[in-house]
């Protein structure tokens, strides 16, 4: 047989007391009850592994304590350190995190934006893909407190929380030339209308304008093309026979393709072709002689987005506002000289 859930009623008779006495137990006016009234309910509650309904009670105040989180991807290391810091953030500050992983899709990232509505979250963090007008629109209407995380939208003024991408990308740039690499090829996922990408590349091709000397290259791959990356690859190593090369990676998940295109066409990071990656990675200094990449501070990253949601929560009318973090380049033997 299927066990009946207990109620409020069941605790109150098992107490020999009123619901309006084990509601205000719950409620944490427990100095309006007596002494020996606490240790029944206390004891009817353990009996029957009496469990209130938090959502029940919090639409009934008003409140639910939840925060909708939409992740882009949440196989990236990126999106599992942010999610860390966001947690942190709402275990601190009573809240419960909703997660919702598009997996890069756009009509996902409708779909659970709908459904975090439905659940009546007081807060959304996004990390966006790259919602069309439909999306907007919906977010607009929503009047839900929101905090963008590492992308922003098009159009859509809101408080971002992300990695100051110029100030990145013209460090690992920079490091490359200092290295003595003569030829560089920026690769990344196709870059849309993500902005990270683009800031990233713009640096990139800015940096090297002030290198003349040094030939500065671009391409796009999707994640899992591994022939297009492969093709790729092989020919910027190719047309630069001789001369001292590298790559830099926009993001973690495509420095892990990459490595594993390197082995399959046969060319060693760190001897044959230098190697930066955006986002550090765990097995980033056991991976041959060591990948040299772009740390972003990704855990304080999600704490600071869901502090500003729950300002916005809370009632706060300062101006949109974006913050920057700076990132840490890690330097190791696959870009050494």
């Amino acid at each position: 047989m299927t066990r009946t859930r207990p109620t409020i009623s069941d605790v109150a008779r098992a107490a020999k007391t009123g619901k309006t006495s084990i509601s205000r137990y719950l409620n944490g006016e427990k100095h309006l009850l007596s002494q020996a009234l606490l240790a029944r309910i206390e004891q009817a509650i353990a009996d029957l592994d009496y469990r209130p309904n938090q959502m029940a009670r919090g639409l009934k105040r008003g409140r639910t304590r939840l925060i909708g989180l939409i992740i882009a991807d949440i196989t990236n290391p990126y999106s599992v350190d942010v999610l860390s810091g966001i947690e942190a953030a709402c275990r601190e500050k009573g809240f419960t995190p909703l997660v919702c992983n598009t997996n890069n899709e756009v009509d996902q990232e409708l779909h659970y934006l709908d459904l975090l509505r439905s659940y009546q979250v007081e807060g959304i963090v996004v990390n966006a893909v790259g919602m069309r007008e439909e999306g907007l629109n919906r977010l607009q209407q929503s009047a839900l407190p929101m905090v963008l995380i590492d992308r922003k939208i098009p159009d859509f003024a809101c408080d971002v929380v992300g990695l100051d991408n110029t100030q990145a990308a013209t460090t690992a740039t920079e490091h490359l030339v200092g290295q003595g690499f003569e030829a560089m090829l920026f690769l990344s996922e196709p870059l849309g209308t993500v902005n990270t990408r683009r800031e990233r590349l713009a640096a990139f091709h800015h940096t090297l304008s002030h290198h003349p000397g040094v030939i500065a290259q671009n391409a796009e791959v999707t994640l899992h093309d591994s022939e297009r990356l492969d093709n790729a690859l092989r020919q910027f190593h190719t047309a630069h026979r001789g001369m001292r090369k590298a790559v830099i990676t926009a993001n973690g998940a495509l420095t892990l393709q990459v490595a594993r295109a390197l082995k399959r066409i046969g060319l060693h990071w760190g001897a044959d072709i230098g190697l930066l990656g955006f986002d550090e990675l765990e097995w980033a200094e056991l991976a041959g002689v060591g990948i040299t990449t772009l740390k972003q501070p990704t855990w304080q990253m999600g704490y600071a987005a869901l502090e500003q949601v729950v300002k916005r929560i809370e009632g706060s009318q300062e101006a949109v506002r974006e913050q920057v973090f700076s990132g840490e380049l890690i330097v190791r033997g696959s870009t050494s000289r």
